[in-house]
């Protein structure tokens, strides 16, 4: 299977564009086996306004390790009822308000595929992105 089938690279986007959201969530629909996909979870990552701490972030540097992306969707596709994983990331200088990370998981019952979305964006999180906050002075 090729990288084009279960991944979706947005290294280099327009300034303040948004996550093709809606074209990931159409191939999901659109798989050969979506026949056995009962529902689609997402997550939508945008940049925020705050750290964690509280300081008052002005943007965010990203960048992504393509491997570990490619390896985390292989292993949410071979969870239990999961039939597909897409992914959609932006590297670079993001400001606030951002789309930065899209996520969606295709699968026959909530019961798998809520936990698979949850350990997906956790995994990306912390083996596959790295992230610089860039504070106002």
């Amino acid at each position: 299977m090729s990288r084009e089938n279960f991944l979706t690279w947005t290294w280099k986007t327009r300034k303040g564009a948004d996550m093709e959201k809606d074209k990931l969530l159409d191939k999901i629909r659109k798989h050969p086996d979506s026949d056995k996909i009962g529902m689609v979870a997402s997550h939508l990552g945008i940049v925020r306004g705050h750290s964690r701490d509280g300081r008052k972030v002005a943007a965010v540097e990203v960048s992504y390790d393509k491997d570990a992306l490619d390896n985390i969707i292989k292993n949410i596709k071979s969870m239990p009822g999961i039939v597909e994983a897409l992914v959609e990331v932006k590297s670079g200088l993001l400001k606030v308000g951002d789309e930065v990370l899209y996520l969606a998981v295709g699968g026959d019952i909530r019961e798998n595929v809520f936990p698979a979305l949850i350990n997906g964006v956790d995994m990306i999180k912390k083996d596959a992105a790295k992230k610089k906050e860039i504070f106002e002075k």
